[in-house]
């Protein structure tokens, strides 16, 4: 009788392992992502002439950052990423990242396909609290320009104003013609269950403060954390 008890005991337990892999895979793509999010933004940091001007990363509300969004098209395009959003709480340090996606098509001069990295730096309170709402449309419910480099901020003072937000990229391969006006922007709650393990909306990791700070943000926020 032990024995079957013993050998019940091992069968449910490597039963449950190979229910639990699967997740784990999940949840580590999303550890992953996070991770990679930091080292884009790392990276765009330390070239002197192409960086974010450090007061706008100060003004800003949120940064969104999307690594290896894919762009392809010959004519009429399309592009398809996932990334995280992390907010500016009221004390001035930053929230745990929510997983996104962004999904948008365009019209005009594009042939061939690439990987971007995209940078939103969003402006305002109002541009994040509209974000949580539901679809997000870039150009629709927030103005959206690209922002400066380097050390001059000045052509950003229009978009500044009116709130909207700041837009950067970093692209591998051939492309032209490239927008972000129309794309949508959402949450994505499989992403975030995954991550933190518990069924959490957008709100609730950045605003609600409702999950902890994963290992896989350490990079992006020692970077955040000097603005």
């Amino acid at each position: 009788m032990k024995k079957i008890l013993t050998y019940m005991g091992i069968l449910v337990f490597a039963f449950s392992m190979i229910a639990a892999r699967p997740a784990m895979a999940q949840d580590s793509k999303w550890s992953d992502l996070v991770a990679e999010s930091g080292k884009v933004l790392s990276e765009v940091q330390r070239m002197p002439d192409q960086r974010i001007p450090e007061d706008l990363l100060k003004k800003c509300e949120a940064i969104a950052i999307f690594p290896s969004t894919i762009s392809a098209g010959f004519g009429i395009g399309g592009k398809y990423g996932q990334g995280i959003i992390m907010v500016k709480e009221k004390s001035r340090k930053w929230s745990a990242p929510a997983i996104f996606t962004l999904v948008g098509g365009s019209f005009g001069l594009q042939i061939g396909g690439q990987a971007t990295d995209f940078v939103l730096l969003i402006m305002s309170k109002r541009s994040v609290d509209a974000l949580l709402q539901g679809k997000f449309k870039l150009g629709a419910d927030a103005a959206v320009a690209a922002g400066p480099v380097g050390r001059a901020t000045e052509a950003s003072t229009d978009i500044q104003l009116k709130g909207g937000i700041l837009s950067y990229s970093r692209s591998r391969g051939l492309f032209a013609g490239v927008k972000l006006e129309g794309a949508v922007i959402t949450q994505h709650w499989d992403g975030n269950q995954m991550l933190y393990g518990k069924k959490l909306s957008a709100k609730e990791i950045l605003i609600d403060k409702k999950a902890e700070m994963p290992k896989s943000a350490n990079e992006i926020l020692s970077i955040l954390s000097k603005y």
